[in-house]
């Protein structure tokens, strides 16, 4: 398997798509100008292709284990981990003040892209750290910021997020997990977490984990819950690890995919934290995390996509069944879909990057909503769209697609999971119909009527295109609108395809603009997406709006398959 990262088109949409100008005009972000961005792309590229990317088949034929309590890495992991480390990725975003490098999140996104698509089960340490690093540079005392975040951006020590708990699943509102106050400043938290991603490694000195856990007068529900600082090793009075923790990981998870990545069952049996912000204001911090997380597992799903359609791809031109199979017009459709959908995901999510970029460096609203309006479409569409990818890539092998020796199972395995993770697609869409349409949609057409007025633009460079475009807009805005003239669970009913409509319409919107600046390649993209992949929105619309009742009324027995004789 081979993987060349796609550092033209990164540099294509930054300078031509999305806002990237904007962001380094800013005071903030001035030494990131395009040729600082394309000097760091091309640097990050070259890791992923030569570095990570021979990784990604140890990770899944020698999985991650547990031995004596510990987790030993797959082979290779370690240095891998090391070169991202050393090379300061890790901090590339973070505050300068703790040794990060304080570069925009665009350029940390697209990087997290290509790490993802070399080896996902690697990246996927790096990527939560890097979560962390935001909750506590946002949220965490100066005492806290001064001891963990040199640590974390040097790539020292790592990160985790423990949300999850067994039978709690997405209610997060449930956990039972105690935090005790010692008397001293810290406290005892008791409980146990699952699905805790590289809970434990060999890889840095000390895990870092983020837990949950609700204070002894902390009330029911989320509103109740604080956030913990939680180290495998107690920093002694040097900031270095000192005394083990009173944790362990009970167990790995035995998973579809990214087999490199231990996922662990962690217990906390009286061990030793210390609050991250304010009490009873855990989830605040954690969703700013989790909010970081989001983005980048859009990412993810676009980078493993990438890697395996670039292995179909290559497949398809040395594989010949009456001359080379990518000549045959079903594998040049399945591919070229892919590949328009990949350009749209991207395109999106580094629009949600550049805005949440635009609202650190301005602090404008306008900005920050469209961060936030645009999070759960970049998590959602990045995700669906690199597993359509991922399972296009296999088709495309035909039957050796099937044979693992090939590769082209793992990547779709491995992607699988970023559909799930940092709250399911479907939670992102509702979350979508419900808290970002809460401004009664004032985000949502500000975004339309720039896609109006683009596509109208459009009209005397391409006039088929664009017509295209400003009518999917058009429908959506008025699809928006019903919408929001529904109680929220009748909203709830239609959020997966309204979501899905609105992610299809922007990267209508995008392949435009890429069309109306690039050449040959982009025009021809833009009207496989635009004639082949947008249409769709109409269908995901009018599923939107079908409503509650029919979902409603199917009985139970229907659904598992027990209603007739």
């Amino acid at each position: 398997m081979s993987y060349c990262a796609p550092v033209g088109q990164i540099d294509f949409i930054l300078r031509h798509v999305v806002p990237y100008d904007q962001v380094a005009r800013t005071e903030r972000f001035a030494e990131a100008g395009f040729d600082t961005a394309n000097a760091i792309l091309t640097e990050a590229g070259k890791l992923a292709a030569n570095v990570l990317a021979p990784l990604n088949r140890n990770g899944d034929l020698t999985p991650a284990r547990l031995e004596n309590g510990k987790v030993r890495s797959s082979p290779g992991f370690a240095e891998g981990f090391r070169a991202i480390a050393e090379g300061g990725w890790v901090g590339l975003a973070a505050d300068p003040e703790y040794g990060g490098v304080g570069l925009p999140q665009a350029l940390n996104m697209a990087v997290a892209e290509m790490m993802a698509a070399a080896c996902l089960s690697l990246q996927l340490n790096p990527l939560l750290t890097q979560g962390q690093i935001e909750a506590l540079e946002h949220h965490a005392s100066d005492e806290l910021k001064a001891l963990y975040l040199p640590k974390l951006i040097s790539g020292e020590w790592s990160g985790t997020m423990n949300l999850t708990e067994p039978g709690a699943g997405s209610d997060v509102g449930a956990l039972t997990t105690r935090a005790e106050p010692n008397g001293d400043g810290s406290y005892r938290i008791t409980g146990q977490k699952i699905f805790i991603t590289w809970g434990d490694s060999d890889m840095t000195e000390n895990i870092c984990h983020a837990v949950l856990a609700r204070l002894p007068d902390g009330a029911k529900g989320t509103r109740g819950i604080s956030l913990f600082m939680v180290p495998k090793f107690i920093p002694d009075e040097n900031g270095n690890p000192g005394v083990a923790n009173d944790l362990r990981v009970v167990g790995l998870e035995e998973k579809l995919g990214i087999h490199g990545s231990p996922t662990c069952v962690m217990s906390y049996e009286g061990a030793t934290g210390w609050l991250i912000g304010e009490e009873h204001k855990g989830m605040a911090a954690m969703f700013t995390m989790m909010n970081c997380a989001r983005l980048g597992v859009g990412m993810q799903g676009i980078g493993v996509g990438e890697a395996a359609l670039q292995q179909a791809a290559l497949y398809a031109q040395e594989r010949n069944q009456m001359g080379p199979i990518i000549r045959h017009p079903d594998v040049r459709r399945m591919l070229a879909m892919a590949r328009a959908e990949l350009f749209a995901a991207r395109c999106i999510a580094l629009a949600c990057a550049t805005a949440i970029d635009l609202e650190r460096a301005t602090g404008e609203a306008d900005h920050a909503a469209r961060a936030a309006f645009l999070t759960p479409i970049a998590k959602a569409y990045g995700t669906d769209t690199g597993l359509r990818a991922a399972d296009a890539a296999v088709q495309v092998h035909g039957g050796m697609g099937y044979i693992e020796e090939t590769g082209a199972a793992q990547y779709l395995r491995d992607v699988r999971i970023t559909q799930i993770y940092e709250g399911t697609n479907g939670i992102q869409a509702m979350d979508l119909v419900g808290r970002k349409l809460a401004d009664g949609g004032e985000a949502a057409m500000r975004l339309l009527d720039e896609i109006l007025d683009g596509a109208k633009s459009a009209q005397a460079d391409h006039p088929d295109l664009a017509h295209e475009v400003w009518q999917s807009a058009e429908t959506l805005r008025e699809g928006t609108q019903d919408l929001l003239e529904r109680e929220i669970p009748q909203r709830f009913a239609g959020a997966a395809p309204y979501l899905t409509a609105f992610a299809r319409v922007l990267g209508g919107y995008y392949h435009l603009l890429a069309a109306r600046s690039g050449g040959e390649a982009e025009v021809g993209l833009a009207r496989v997406f635009i004639r082949r992949v947008l249409p769709h929105f109409a269908t995901d619309l009018t599923e939107a709006l079908a409503g509650l009742e029919d979902l409603a009324n199917l009985g139970d027995d229907v659904l598992t398959g027990q209603s007739g004789a």
